[in-house]
């Protein structure tokens, strides 16, 4: 569960009573879906043949274009989480981080699940170590105008997220 209970309205688009902007909605679902993609080779190794990951992060950058509606990226988003299912390790983190993304159209606030879930596959692969280069990878590609944001988020949620944002 990534999602805290107590929501925060920085990460509700105002059309639901929150602040966030179409603009930085967008931002945070290109940087989940850059965190997801990013990690999809962990996933690709094992299920090269299955396509539902690589959609969903597709979807949810169509989705920022305005080419797919929000229903179409949050159900690939869940056809990649399936994708999952009978896998362990870095290839199922690696379809719940692409979920993740896919999911991001719908409620902004699962752009940090994609990171988490991505960090969570590299250390599966390759160890803490990794897993904190990873992190520090990700905070790189944030854009300017949702690095605050996200950061303070990652610090609210990171018990939620397993810790992998320390």
């Amino acid at each position: 569960m990534i999602l805290s209970k107590d929501r925060d309205a920085r990460l509700v688009t105002i059309r639901r009573g929150g602040t966030l902007t179409d603009a930085d909605h967008h931002l945070l679902a290109l940087w989940a879906a850059e965190c997801a993609e990013h990690v999809l080779p962990l996933f690709e190794a094992e299920r090269p043949d299955d396509p539902r990951p690589r959609e969903a992060i597709e979807h949810a950058r169509a989705w920022t274009r305005g080419e797919v509606r929000m229903m179409t990226a949050r159900a690939a988003g869940g056809h990649a989480m399936g994708a999952a299912r009978d896998l362990r390790g870095a290839p199922r983190f690696a379809a719940y981080a692409a979920g993740q993304a896919g999911a991001v159209a719908h409620v902004a606030e699962h752009d940090l699940g994609a990171a988490a879930y991505a960090i969570k596959a590299v250390r599966a692969a390759d160890g803490d170590a990794a897993g904190r280069r990873e992190c520090a990878w990700q905070r790189e590609q944030l854009p300017d105008a949702v690095r605050d944001l996200v950061l303070d988020d990652q610090r609210r949620r990171n018990e939620l997220c397993w810790w992998v944002f320390d």
